[in-house]
């Protein structure tokens, strides 16, 4: 397996060079299972993203107006999937949600830092269960842990499987908000985001997009299955 690792200093640079890392580095290969059965991806072995000033505005990747090719994120879609991240609210067909799992923890974790202070590794959040193997779509995200350090608020995140192409900046964005609102109601600082992945990856129908967005056409040939 290869490891990669990248800084990045917001979120838009984050996503920019992962795009443009995968596009070069990523291995290309068939889904046996799971969601787009059948299709390809490009995905990294592994993947440990350090971001310095996640939150730095705006939040959303930059895409030059001049290139024709619409956000991965529409505008206003982070405040709309803010509720699904920090809340129960679940719809109706859906077997879960990262704000049912997560709800109760945000104000354990708030509450553990304000009453005992910050010399503490217990403040992590699991979004996972050992009943997940036995959903269809289980959890993309798995674990957000937290540390205080430097009187600012750090997440450092887990996903077994992430689509870089839409689900990375909808995640880290929605994400850094929860971040700011917890560390608010703690009374540090925002801190920094460091997000692994063994399953970073962007699927067959947006290369075109991706190499476009990178300048990078023909990035991929010759690359082994």
């Amino acid at each position: 397996m290869k490891l990669h690792f990248i800084t990045a200093r917001d979120l838009p640079d984050a996503w920019f060079q992962c795009v443009y890392s995968i596009l070069e580095e990523g291995r290309e290969y068939t889904i046996d299972h799971g969601s787009y059965k059948g299709q390809k991806r490009l995905e990294f072995d592994h993947l440990t993203v350090h971001i310095t000033h996640p939150g730095t505005r705006p939040l959303l990747p930059d895409i030059p107006p001049a290139l024709g090719i619409p956000n991965p994120v529409a505008e206003g879609y982070l405040e709309s999937y803010l509720p699904y991240l920090m809340t129960s609210v679940k719809q109706p067909g859906e077997d879960y949600t990262y704000g049912e799992r997560l709800e109760k923890q945000i104000q354990d974790v708030i509450h553990m830092y304000r009453e005992h202070g910050a010399g503490t590794n217990q403040a992590c959040m699991e979004v996972g269960k050992p009943t997940d193997t036995g959903l269809d779509d289980p959890p993309c995200l798995r674990l957000v842990d937290t540390r205080i350090s430097g009187g600012r608020l750090h997440f450092i995140l887990y996903f077994r499987s992430w689509d870089l192409w839409n689900g990375f900046p909808a995640n880290l964005g929605a994400l850094q908000l929860m971040k700011e609102y917890m560390a608010g109601e703690i009374g540090v600082q925002d801190g920094e985001i460091i997000a692994a992945s063994k399953g970073l990856h962007i699927y067959d129908y947006v290369w075109e997009l991706a190499e476009l967005r990178t300048m990078t056409s023909g990035s991929r040939k010759n690359r082994s299955t």
